[in-house]
């Protein structure tokens, strides 16, 4: 996992633990790959692993009774992936994560994800840190999903999202942003983004 070292430090800032720690938290992980399409949870299964994205894009979303795919969120290269509830709680997922490219992702159980708050107190700060982006992040997007037209939230998302998300469908990108592929295919064009 030493090849790995520098993502999984920058994955974990502000986190400053010492040189022996990193090594030895370097262990817990291991590294996995899912071809396009493929899936690292199914709704129904428990989320068993917490994930640092070493490359690819990955898709959360769940199914509507008539089969329509509503994403939630998106995973790429550096974040953190999985389904985090199901995975916390030891439940059943409600949602889907499907790899939408090639993916190779590093992985670390429940038990080692535990063994890092119990063994390293300075991961409880990472994990008050984390779970407040999370929220943050979680409430601003419902805010914009809810006081934003189409063409705001096209906006929005173009201005902060990474370039490697437009390498994914359109129709995934469509549904995170609650519009049709059409409109959001026109308002691209209309940037000159395809």
């Amino acid at each position: 996992m030493k090849e790995h070292y520098e993502l999984i430090i920058n994955a974990f800032r502000p986190l400053e633990i010492l040189e022996a720690k990193h090594l030895e938290f370097l262990d817990f992980w291991e590294e996995v790959e899912h071809p396009k399409g493929s899936f690292l949870t199914e709704a129904g299964k428990i989320e068993r692993y917490f994930y640092v994205v070493i490359e690819g894009v990955q898709a959360v979303y769940i199914l509507t009774p008539n089969g329509d795919k509503k994403v939630i969120g998106f995973s790429f290269d550096g974040s953190f992936s999985g389904i985090y509830d199901s995975f916390l709680k030891e439940s059943g997922s409600h949602y889907f994560l499907e790899a939408l490219t090639d993916s190779r992702l590093l992985r670390m159980n429940k038990a080692q994800y535990d063994s890092l708050f119990d063994r390293y107190p300075e991961f409880n700060e990472w994990g008050r840190v984390i779970h407040q982006e999370l929220l943050i992040g979680r409430v601003q997007r419902e805010v914009e999903l809810i006081t934003m037209d189409a063409k705001e939230r096209f906006d929005v998302f173009m201005n902060r999202c990474p370039k490697k998300l437009m390498t994914v469908p359109q129709k995934y990108l469509a549904s995170y942003l609650n519009m049709t592929p059409e409109t959001f295919s026109r308002m691209r064009k209309q940037i000159g983004g395809g």
